[in-house]
């Protein structure tokens, strides 16, 4: 079976991680700050704090902008369901905006008419949480001048886009937002095995959110509410979480850093590959924006319902039994029964609800060579009939 991603581990990665268990600080020692100043310094943001997921950075996030009950979150629902869930598990409401019809993007269109709606209506949200679909930047500009119209903070779900860049400014310098989240899931760009971090240029959320991941605890005298007995005094200031990542896995993350720009590279390398095979088959591929570089965490393609025959399901079981591991990103997050039974149903999402009932992921990581490719795009071809 050929997947639709896998990880790429060297020797190299393998003695950082075995010098580490070597070493005196399995988890909370110094290879933690390393690949946070190390990721920070790269991406051109202030601060970054590593966490044990992706899902938790979100949920860190959350919390250090100040989501709680009676807040609303607005994300998109082509995507994971860590991009709403972090709201819910601040006890705020989430809602959803649709994407744009070729980039797959939140459609920032539709942002707009939805926060003058809810403006009439007294109900804007608190945090708008834009998702880099398959690698690819979102409109941030665009969404950061809707941000100052509209009194909301941005939190961008970069778990697809370490790597990328929008006009010269790379993913997770926070340009045009006030917080940035990585992955580091095994079939992420890089990986930690599982991880995350977030980025910031505020002080006071990212010292916010490096307690946070610590059960809210703090050793600063300068933080503490009374002066402290001793060396050994702590104090903790709020409900916190345990969502610390290892010194084993940031070690392996520093040396997979290493080797960033060249599996973005490798990456971009193959989907223009794929561009070229594919263009006589009935399927569309992802359109990149202008001025973007894509990181193509994903290679997705929509089957062109006006004519293609066969429908979803069979492509997808008939390229299964050929070997190749096809995959779907993403169910409407909206649709999931979770969701359903929150009130959210058919309709919502409209352009989001069409892309789940014609996209296919295909195979992508950059150890896949040129005849693992060509067996993929002709099982696709014979699929499609």
């Amino acid at each position: 079976m050929i997947p639709y991603g896998r990880q790429q581990v060297t020797q190299g990665d393998i003695d950082a991680v075995v010098a580490v268990l070597r070493s005196d600080f399995l988890t909370q020692g110094p290879a933690v700050p390393r690949f946070e100043q190390a990721l920070a310094g790269r991406c051109g943001a202030r601060h970054a704090v590593a966490a044990n997921s992706a899902t938790s950075a979100l949920h860190l996030a959350c919390l250090a902008l100040g989501l709680g009950e009676g807040d609303v979150l607005w994300t998109v629902p082509n995507t994971f369901v860590a991009s709403a869930n972090c709201g819910r598990y601040c006890g705020a409401d989430v809602d959803f905006v649709d994407i744009a019809p070729d980039t797959w993007n939140l459609d920032p269109k539709a942002l707009r008419a939805k926060l003058l709606a809810a403006r009439a209506a007294g109900r804007l949200p608190k945090i708008v949480v834009p998702v880099h679909f398959g690698g690819q930047p979102t409109d941030q500009e665009e969404i950061w001048e809707l941000a100052q119209e509209f009194g909301f903070k941005v939190l961008e779900d970069a778990s697809h886009s370490i790597g990328a860049s929008r006009h010269g400014q790379r993913v997770g310098s926070c340009r045009w937002s006030d917080v940035t989240v990585f992955s580091f899931h095994p079939v992420k760009i890089i990986t930690t095995g599982e991880g995350g971090m977030a980025l910031t240029n505020d002080d006071e959320v990212a010292w916010r959110m490096t307690t946070l991941r610590s059960h809210g605890i703090t050793r600063d005298p300068a933080r503490m509410q009374r002066p402290p007995d001793g060396p050994w005094q702590y104090e903790q200031l709020e409900l916190g979480h345990n969502y610390r990542i290892t010194d084993l896995q940031a070690a392996l993350g520093l040396s997979q850093l290493d080797r960033l720009d060249e599996f973005v590279e490798a990456r971009n390398a193959i989907s223009r590959r794929y561009d070229r095979l594919l263009s006589g088959l009935p399927v569309t591929a992802q359109t990149i924006s202008p001025g973007n570089q894509s990181a193509f965490h994903l290679y997705v393609v929509r089957l062109r319902g006006d004519v293609v025959r066969r429908s979803q399901r069979e492509i997808f079981e008939r390229l299964r039994r050929h070997g190749v591991g096809v995959n779907l990103h993403y169910l409407p997050v909206h649709l999931q029964p979770y969701y359903r039974a929150l009130g959210f149903a058919p309709g919502l999402c409209p352009e989001a609800e069409r892309y789940a009932q014609e996209a296919m992921t295909l195979p992508l990581y950059p150890a896949l060579t040129d005849a693992e490719q060509d067996v993929v795009v002709a099982a696709l071809g014979d699929a499609l009939g």
